[in-house]
């Protein structure tokens, strides 16, 4: 049975958080003296460390209660905190699928964490009889699944994971970045079913503010008092907070922008399908293609010296190049060159 504190690092659990000014005063008005800021200019004030305004944004959006949304600096800090809450260096382990999203790896190095790296199968799917013999071991603590999948576009099987989330004393990260372009539902509908989830969403892709690095999670609320008692007092600027709730509050151009790269991407899955060089495009639930051609490294470099930039993950899926669904013009330009090759 899942026991938050059985797999909260002991330290953690004792940790008295930095406390910040406006943890003591939080209202808007009045003369500020609290936080030794400068009193002139317009970017002076430290930002809502909660970020109270976006989150209640993100709940008339989303459904969900503010008690289970916490806000990060893009969903990498997300990842980060997860593995400083649960994890302890060099003892515990966490678990994720490849090929996957690279900084599962990166981050698990950063915290001193064995990561446990299990294959997809042939069509990038998990299979549980993969998972099974480390479900039992205690120091397994975090299991990372990235549903679409970051390379290769697809969604796991909703059973399959649930069955994990069912079997697994641990937690589970269920990265869902690409979410907004699938037609598959959402894990965030089961946290409140499953204590151990977590699903954390971005602003980066379909909302179109990757450089605004604003990530979100969606937790039961114990697990969200951990992130916030763990992140920096003021993990996302005042510009940021407010670029992300006016997106959300033009949510017109949001759905108009995200059904006009879907009907790109058909017509780019139409004109790849007859090009040569492409031997296979793997089914996608996201902004982007996994294309299997004759030779990647050849085809990328080639692209690179037309100025068209494209993904190589000929090192983790073969003579595979990953290609995002640009504009009209910009998916025109690609074709193009691709027949030339």
């Amino acid at each position: 049975m899942f026991e938050l504190n059985k797999i909260t690092r002991v330290n953690i659990q004792r940790l008295k958080p930095y406390s910040t000014a406006r943890d003591e005063f939080s209202g808007s008005d009045g003369v500020f003296l609290d936080a030794n800021e400068n009193p002139y200019g317009e970017l002076n004030r430290y930002p809502d460390p909660y970020q109270q305004e976006l989150k209640q944004a993100i709940k008339k959006n989303s459904n969900v209660d503010l008690k289970n949304i916490f806000v990060g600096n893009g969903s990498d800090e997300i990842i980060d905190l997860l593995f400083r809450v649960f994890c302890n260096p060099s003892t515990d382990k966490a678990m994720t699928f490849s090929p996957t999203y690279g900084m599962y790896d990166v981050t698990a190095n950063i915290n001193d964490i064995e990561l446990i790296i299990i294959k997809l199968n042939e069509v990038f799917d998990i299979e549980y009889g993969g998972v099974e013999p480390y479900i039992s071991d205690s120091n397994l603590k975090l299991i990372l699944i990235c549903s679409p999948n970051n390379p290769t576009g697809n969604c796991p099987d909703f059973s399959t994971v649930e069955r994990i989330l069912k079997t697994f004393n641990g937690i589970v990260l269920i990265d869902e970045a690409y979410i907004d372009f699938s037609n598959k539902k959402s894990f965030v509908e089961l946290i409140d079913i499953y204590p151990n989830l977590i699903v954390s969403q971005t602003m980066s892709k379909a909302w179109g503010l990757a450089s605004v690095r604003v990530g979100i999670a969606f937790a039961n609320s114990k697990i969200i008092d951990l992130l916030n008692k763990v992140k920096p007092p003021y993990n996302v600027s005042s510009l940021n907070q407010n670029a992300a709730i006016n997106a959300i509050k033009r949510n017109d151009i949001f759905q108009k922008n995200k059904n006009q790269i879907l009907e790109e991407k058909d017509k780019l899955y139409s004109s790849l399908s007859k090009l040569e060089i492409v031997n296979r495009i793997f089914p996608s639930e996201t902004n982007f293609f996994l294309v299997e051609t004759n030779n990647a490294d050849q085809v990328y470099n080639k692209l690179v010296e037309e100025k068209i930039i494209v993904r190589n993950r000929n090192n983790v899926v073969s003579n595979c190049i990953r290609i995002t669904v640009g504009t009209a013009d910009e998916n025109e330009i690609l074709i193009q060159a691709l027949k030339s090759i």
